[in-house]
C-alpha cells in the first residue's frame, strides 16, 4: 500500500491515499462512495453548520451521496447537476467548469424539472471536497440561471488554500502535499 494521510472526519478516522496530481503535488483522495458511516456522520455535522435552505444542489458525481444523505436527514430535496444531457432534458440550463480532478473543461446541466425545484428557492450548494472552488462557482452560476438564491456553499473537506476562505462551510481542513 502507498502513502496515506490519517484524518478524523466527523468522528470517523480514515487513512486517505495520497495521489499524484502532477510532478509537484500530491493530494489525499477522499471518496465517500460506499462509506455509509462517514456519509451519515458528515451529513449530520454539516447540517448543524449550514443555513436554512429549501433545496440542496450538487454536481455529478462525488457529491451525490452527501447531497442525498443531507436531504434524507432533513426530509428535503436535492438536485444533481448532470455532466451530460439526458433524453429527458429537452429544456435545460448549463455552465462550464474545470476541476482540479478533471483533465478537461466540462459542462454541468440541469433540466426543466430540476429548474422548477430551484426557482425562487433558498439553495445550499454542497460537495465532498472544495479545492480550487471552480465547481462551486459553476454551481452558483447554474443556480442563478435557474432562478434560485444561493444561501450557502458547504463541503466535508476544504483542501489547501480553500480552507482560508470565509465564504464556505466545511468540517475539516485537508492539506496538500508539495513534492
Amino acid at each position: 500500500m502507498g502513502k496515506t494521510y490519517k484524518m478524523n472526519i466527523a468522528g470517523c478516522e480514515r487513512d486517505l491515499p495520497l495521489c499524484e496530481v502532477d510532478e509537484h503535488l500530491d493530494i489525499a483522495a477522499f471518496v465517500m462512495f460506499g462509506d455509509v458511516e462517514i456519509t451519515e456522520a458528515a451529513s449530520r455535522a454539516l447540517l448543524k453548520k449550514c443555513p436554512e435552505h429549501d433545496v440542496i444542489v450538487t454536481a455529478e458525481a462525488k457529491g451525490i451521496t452527501l447531497a442525498y444523505e443531507m436531504a434524507r436527514q432533513e426530509k428535503g430535496e436535492f438536485v444533481v447537476a448532470r455532466k451530460g444531457l439526458k433524453v429527458y432534458m429537452p429544456e435545460y440550463e448549463f455552465v462550464e467548469v474545470r476541476s482540479i480532478t478533471t483533465l478537461s473543461v466540462q459542462r454541468l446541466y440541469v433540466g426543466l424539472d430540476d429548474i422548477k425545484k430551484i426557482k425562487g428557492k433558498r439553495v445550499l450548494i454542497v460537495d465532498d471536497v472544495i479545492s480550487t472552488g471552480e465547481s462551486l462557482v459553476a454551481l452558483k452560476k447554474l443556480v442563478d440561471k435557474a432562478g434560485g438564491n444561493t444561501v450557502g456553499m458547504a463541503a466535508v473537506l476544504a483542501e489547501g488554500k480553500a480552507a482560508d476562505r470565509d465564504d464556505i462551510i466545511f468540517l475539516e481542513k485537508l492539506p496538500v502535499f508539495p513534492k
